[in-house]
């Protein structure tokens, strides 16, 4: 029996078997198409061609933690009495047991933020597909929560974040999703809980553990922070060890395990999140699923994702994101690896997520002149989508929701290289091998969940990347020769990976052909004397 004739004759059953078996009940109650809560289920997934065409997206990882502009992980760090971004709180806010997270959310505005002009910003930089934040660790939803008053709607700029990005992205014929990162407030706000250990205000509890009764006369009275911070139960083992949260990461190693409660109140401000803004894609923060393995709730979310796509479009266009997959797992959505790049090609398509910047706006950055050139994400785009992968990238937004001058430079800076070289990325497929060239001998290794950006050799004029499409080979060059010549050792005619002879070789951005000359060492091609303005990365059309 074939896959399709299994799971049509298991679908069958479930009436019947219901009867004895409470979850399949729920599951024979709940199911409107053919993907069912289980990873056996969920490997029907097949990627779809409008991401395998897409190559490369742009990610607004906004919210009100980029409000002080002090970089990631703010309403964490701010509770770690001693790390900088404490010091920066209290000389900007003060002391966090009067001025916590939640009176952060609540001096966010969102006063700048245009999102028709951002969006349609990033299409003309090249985007083919763009995603918004729609929770952080900092558990504040920022839409029309229906289960979650701590929205964006309600408290902050009192603006629905999510519809106002979804609209610009469909107005600009983008395929719109949104990243979920919720799941783990439970631990992550642990530090809220806490309280100085020393100085004037030692013993004094921060604000994590405040209740509704607190609010009375004060902004945010008749709301109860606890609904927000999460931190009415024990905290995880070692909680005070600023580093244990990632060993915590995978729910295990003595995290404080989630209340079922809680868990089901991420179900279903998940899948209210899906309803209202019909995502094409989600992003999970996670191994895996969220809450996965102590809950189900990211299974119920990706297969009522893949399910509704199904019943709105007619066929399976939806994507699930998550990281550290395994074998089995990787069938089931697309491989997101965090800042890093596989180092190979990989079988199934994946994505990489990096930022040009910190993921939540930082001032210091800015103030340094430290955001990734347009070189070097350039440099990125090609290594990944010459090994099957797309390139989400985060351009860090500011509090007031603009983004700063020498952030437009470098998105600017990108539209312009893809305008001339888009051919060789757009609906491109690997080659026979990815390239060739120094930098791949010299490249790290995978840690984690990725976080291997920037750790090996820098791309020069002898790494090559190849991507292929109908008849054509495109061989980038990532960097101007200066000898005048390109050497192509994967294209000696004794090594027979282009096994019939090339007819014809051109520069994309130029109408001439190049001098070339195929040899048992390489093709080697002669360059245009004339330089392009962005000659870091040369895309040479073969055929």
């Amino acid at each position: 029996m074939n896959r399709r004739s299994l799971l049509k004759s298991t679908l069958g059953l479930l009436p019947t078997l219901a009867l004895s078996n409470p979850l399949l009940a729920e599951l024979a109650r709940t199911r409107k198409g053919p993907f069912l809560p289980t990873w056996q289920s969920l490997e029907q997934f097949q990627t779809p061609t409008w991401f395998k065409d897409a190559k490369f997206g742009i990610w607004a990882h906004w919210g009100p933690q980029c409000q002080p502009e002090a970089g990631d992980w703010y309403a964490r760090g701010m509770y770690q009495e001693g790390s900088h971004q404490y010091k920066y709180h209290l000389n900007k806010y003060g002391h966090p047991s009067k001025f916590g997270f939640k009176d952060v959310i609540h001096e966010w505005k969102a006063e700048n933020w245009n999102p028709e002009e951002l969006v349609a910003f990033y299409k003309q930089a090249g985007a083919q597909y763009f995603m918004a934040m729609a929770n952080h660790h900092d558990n504040l939803d920022l839409y029309n929560s229906k289960y979650q008053s701590w929205n964006s709607t309600k408290v902050g700029p009192r603006k629905d974040i999510i519809g106002g990005w979804e609209k610009a992205a469909r107005r600009q014929g983008l395929p719109f999703g949104v990243s979920v990162h919720a799941a783990h407030a439970w631990s992550w706000m642990e530090t809220a809980q806490r309280s100085d250990k020393q100085g004037p205000n030692k013993g004094v509890p921060y604000d994590g553990n405040v209740t509704k009764a607190d609010g009375k006369g004060k902004w945010w009275e008749g709301m109860d922070p606890q609904e927000l911070y999460a931190q009415n139960h024990p905290l995880s083992k070692n909680s005070w060890d600023d580093g244990m949260i990632h060993s915590q990461w995978n729910w295990g190693n003595g995290v404080a395990k989630p209340t079922k409660a809680y868990c089901d109140k991420f179900l279903k401000r998940t899948i209210d999140l899906i309803d209202q803004y019909n995502p094409k894609f989600i992003y999970f923060d996670d191994t895996a699923l969220p809450l996965w393995p102590i809950d189900d709730a990211g299974l119920k979310i990706a297969a009522h994702l893949y399910n509704k796509n199904i019943d709105k479009q007619g066929n399976q266009q939806a994507i699930v994101f998550g990281k550290v997959l395994d074998e089995q797992q990787r069938k089931c959505m697309v491989w997101d690896i965090e800042r890093g790049q596989s180092n190979a090609i990989e079988p199934l398509p994946w994505q990489t997520d990096t930022c040009i910047g910190d993921w939540h706006y930082n001032r210091a950055v800015y103030d340094r002149k430290g955001y990734k050139s347009a070189k070097t994400v350039i440099h990125t785009l090609v290594d990944v989508v010459s090994k099957n992968g797309n390139l989400m990238l985060n351009i860090p937004v500011r509090g007031d929701g603009s983004i700063d001058e020498q952030e437009r430079a470098v998105v600017t800076e990108i539209g312009n290289w893809m305008k001339v070289n888009n051919e060789a990325i757009y609906g491109t497929r690997p080659w026979k091998v990815f390239g060739e060239g120094p930098a791949q001998e010299g490249a790290a290794p995978l840690s984690a969940q990725g976080f291997n950006e920037g750790k090996g050799k820098a791309f020069t004029a002898q790494d090559i990347r190849f991507t292929a499409k109908g008849d054509a080979l495109y061989a980038t060059v990532m960097g101007w020769p200066e000898n005048g010549k390109v050497v192509i050792t994967s294209l000696a005619t004794e090594k027979g990976l282009h096994p019939t002879p090339v007819r014809r070789v051109s520069l994309l951005g130029g109408n001439d052909s190049l001098s070339f000359e195929q040899t048992s060492q390489g093709l080697v091609v002669q360059i245009p004397e004339n330089k392009p303005a962005l000659s870091y990365a040369n895309a040479l059309k073969i055929v």
